[in-house]
């Protein structure tokens, strides 16, 4: 029966890999870097797939799996690693857009790791609060301090004035 599970676990990958591969490159900010922590994520669902497959939600399962991947990969001093002394060649953006996309994921690296899952998960995959919990494995309370903070921490990374209101809430 393994040839029934790898067919399952094959065409899971097939439909799931571009969201699982944007979700970490939101993450990280690194096209390659997000390609090793997806490479990890799967490679750690083949070796559970059969436990895996039997779970409530499989998308959060994975999800959940991608999220822990990434957090313990920044741990890791090899991630701090940086191979060149400049970006190569880039070309130019379309259009404000693309060049806000830009700022914000700039932005987003300056954001600590556990934040960064809290604000891409919240509010780039527009997940409630509830279930990024669950998959950070934290409270309620603590998906919204983070959040907050989060928010904080790139608003003065963009440096974007922070409404009055939210400001103090923050404090």
């Amino acid at each position: 029966m393994r040839v029934d599970w790898e067919h399952e676990y094959v065409e899971y990958v097939r439909v799931r890999l571009p969201l699982l591969r944007r979700t970490a490159y939101q993450l990280v900010g690194d096209g390659q870097r997000a390609d090793d922590v997806v490479a990890q994520t799967l490679t750690d669902l083949y070796v559970r797939w059969r436990r895996a497959r039997r779970a409530d939600h499989l998308d959060a399962y994975v999800r959940r799996m991608l999220i822990n991947t990434f957090l313990s990969d920044k741990r890791r001093a090899w991630s701090r690693v940086r191979l060149l002394a400049e970006l190569p060649d880039r070309p130019a953006p379309a259009g404000d857009r693309i060049e806000d996309r830009d700022l914000v994921r700039q932005g987003l690296l300056a954001v600590p790791p556990r934040q960064r899952a809290v604000l891409v998960l919240r509010y780039l995959h527009d997940l409630p609060v509830t279930e990024v919990a669950d998959l950070l494995g934290c409270s309620t309370g603590t998906v919204k301090s983070q959040a907050a903070r989060g928010l904080a921490t790139l608003r003065r990374a963009l440096g974007v004035a922070a409404p009055a209101a939210a400001e103090r809430t923050i404090r």
